[in-house]
């Protein structure tokens, strides 16, 4: 057998073992031809499954690998090493690192918490995005709309989970509150689940089985015992919540990929006190699909439904057919988004200033015209 046939039996076999081993995480033949160029050059293919300090673990066909992410570091931190990517990695470095990563099929992104205008990805390559909300609290349908808009800007399926269940005290109840979230959620499926006594966990169980889900929602939303319940031991650290408002300590400190029994993995996250719009105009008109399509019927075609004539989308709400509330919230992540898109957009802000000088004027006008009639 000649040097090179020899050469590519070893990096067959290799493909092979990595497909097999790697296959539970999700690796499948477009990640292998994908990764094909690097297997050739002897780098080590792995899928991600925690990130601390420019360090990370990475699930490999030998098992897990420490590698370091100071190879990968550009400006961009949208561009960084994350929960969920499949690398590259140089395993005869000193220490071993991740070389790259291969290109993203979906990325779950927000605004960061502090004021300058960077997104922060907090998981990449995810097919479910599961939102996690406590019934144990009064429901804040305008931040679960505010998740389904990142989530649907990804790229995943997103999937309302009501945790807690059992402590809505009838079924009359509960199905009312679930009710709410399916208005606010059109196109997205809702569950409401009980972790502590196993309801609703076999639908969830069946929806996570197919590829990888990533876990959100705020601390206290049940997020690790759900994590736990899903992956049959107790894995993930459960702290209690306060019984004043429901909310809990961060439990999660990191973003874990975590394979579950029943097939698909898991990314559970930290809570999330802040979730600011990142560039999700789409994921914000696929919320508010309805809005969209009454828009699409008003007289004119930029109507900002506010006070125009012929607005379709007002006269929905007079009638009663749409709820003021999911008006408001639209209005409301609409402006957010293109203030955070405009940080990082030139001639939007130029557009953004017009606009804002033309209504300021129009304001002053009308202000003019009456205290000309009061005269």
């Amino acid at each position: 057998m000649t040097s090179s046939s020899s050469a590519s039996a070893s990096s067959s076999a290799s493909s092979s073992a990595a497909f097999s081993a790697l296959a539970p995480y999700g690796w499948d033949q477009a990640w292998s031809d994908e990764f094909a160029p690097y297997d050739a050059e002897g780098l080590v293919a792995g899928r991600v499954i925690r990130v601390d300090r420019g360090q990370c673990d990475v699930i490999t066909a030998d098992g897990v690998m420490r590698a370091d992410t100071a190879f990968v570091t550009p400006h961009d931190p949208l561009r960084v090493v994350c929960t969920g990517d499949w690398v590259a990695v140089e395993p005869a470095g000193n220490p071993p690192y991740v070389r790259t990563y291969l290109p993203r099929r979906t990325a779950f992104v927000r605004s960061t918490s502090s004021k300058r205008s960077e997104g922060q990805i907090l998981a990449a390559n995810v097919d479910h995005a599961v939102v996690a909300v406590s019934l144990a609290a009064e429901l804040d349908l305008g931040r679960v709309e505010r998740f389904l808009a990142l989530a649907w800007e990804s790229g995943a399926q997103p999937v309302v989970v009501l945790t807690k269940a059992d402590l809505v005290p009838d079924a009359v109840t509960l199905g009312h509150l679930v009710q709410d979230v399916e208005t606010s959620a059109p196109g997205v499926p809702v569950l409401p689940v009980s972790a502590t006594f196993g309801d609703g966990l076999d639908v969830l169980a069946a929806v996570v089985s197919g590829g990888t889900s990533v876990l959100l929602g705020q601390s206290g939303a049940g997020k690790s015992t759900l994590a736990n319940a899903l992956l049959g031991e107790e894995i993930m650290e459960v702290r209690a919540t306060r019984d004043a408002d429901g909310k809990g300590r961060h439990t999660t400190t990191t973003r874990n990929l975590l394979a579950l029994p029943g097939g698909g993995v898991l990314i559970d996250t930290p809570g999330l006190r802040g979730v600011g719009l990142w560039d999700a105009a789409t994921g914000v008109g696929q919320v508010f699909s309805e809005i969209e399509v009454l828009a699409a019927e008003c007289r004119f075609h930029d109507c900002a439904h506010i006070a125009e004539p012929g607005c379709a989308v007002l006269a929905a709400v007079e009638s009663g057919a749409l709820p003021e509330r999911r008006l408001d919230s639209y209005r409301k992540l609409l402006r957010e988004n293109q203030r955070m898109v405009a940080k990082t957009d030139a001639r939007l802000r130029a557009e953004l200033r017009r606009e804002w000088k033309r209504k300021g004027a129009e304001g002053r006008a009308a202000m003019e015209a009456k205290r000309g009639r009061q005269r």
